[in-house]
């Protein structure tokens, strides 16, 4: 039995990556699914691959146009939104001490305030029609401990952690769980950009740091975006009704809470 059949799910950042990964993960088990992405070209690219299940909607979390907009459009092409992915977001990292207002800035805007106000919007349309709902945020390790060279994406994830606790409190009167995924350190192409950060900060070369990590983690290698699927799934699925406000660490082992 499909635990997904008969759902529609907005997952923002899935064009590619962990969202990708949701996305496919959600159609197989019987979900529609809206790709909404700011890169629109490889957001139909990725609905066209999954099918007639899948529809693209261009999304630019730090816009509330543009947040309503996709929400909007999603709404009137799939009729509903059961489940929200707020999976889009920006790495960074800098000793503290150069740490730049724009950077700080502009990762908050995506990490945390695009995860705020597109669950508000999803959420208002939840409340609407009055069936509840299922909103999963993307936290991770990061927002469970300070970082030197990461202090601005480690309070981003904090907040998301943090907000998750309020939101999801807030919002179980309406039948609307609101829970959040804390993943370790998952490979994939973003992991070139986060290497280079720590190629420069730390002197290393060019994907030491990666094998660093991977070796690190107590299962024995880096995570994937398919190790996160079935987290994904079980907080979408009806299986999940009873669980408020939590914050789950899918990360082999990192982080124990």
């Amino acid at each position: 039995m499909m635990r997904l059949a008969g759902k529609t799910a907005f997952i923002t950042g899935a064009a590619r990556g962990i969202g990708r990964a949701f996305a496919e993960a959600y159609v197989r088990e019987g979900a529609q699914v809206a790709i909404a992405d700011i890169d629109i070209g490889r957001a139909r690219d990725t609905a066209h691959a999954l099918g007639d299940a899948a529809i693209a909607v261009e999304l630019d979390v730090t816009s509330q146009t543009s947040i309503d907009q996709a929400v909007s459009e999603t709404i009137a092409k799939l009729e509903k939104i059961d489940i929200l992915i707020n999976n889009a977001a920006l790495f960074t990292a800098a000793p503290v001490v150069e740490i730049a207002r724009a950077d700080f800035d502009r990762v908050f805007d995506v990490n945390v305030a695009g995860t705020l106000f597109t669950l508000q919007a999803v959420a208002r349309h939840m409340i609407e029609r009055g069936e509840g709902g299922k909103i999963i945020n993307m936290a991770s390790q990061a927002g469970r401990r300070g970082e030197p060279l990461v202090a601005v994406y480690c309070a981003t994830k904090a907040a998301v952690i943090s907000l998750t606790q309020s939101a999801g409190l807030d919002l179980i009167k309406h039948g609307i769980n609101v829970n959040a995924i804390s993943p370790g350190v998952v490979d994939g192409e973003h992991w070139d950009g986060v290497d280079a950060f720590f190629a420069r900060y730390e002197n290393k070369a060019p994907g030491q740091k990666k094998r660093e990590v991977g070796a690190a983690v107590p299962f024995g290698r880096m995570g994937t975006a398919q190790d996160l699927t079935g987290m994904a799934v079980f907080l979408a699925s009806d299986a999940a009704d009873y669980v408020v406000a939590q914050t789950y660490n899918v990360d082999g082992g990192q982080w124990m809470s």
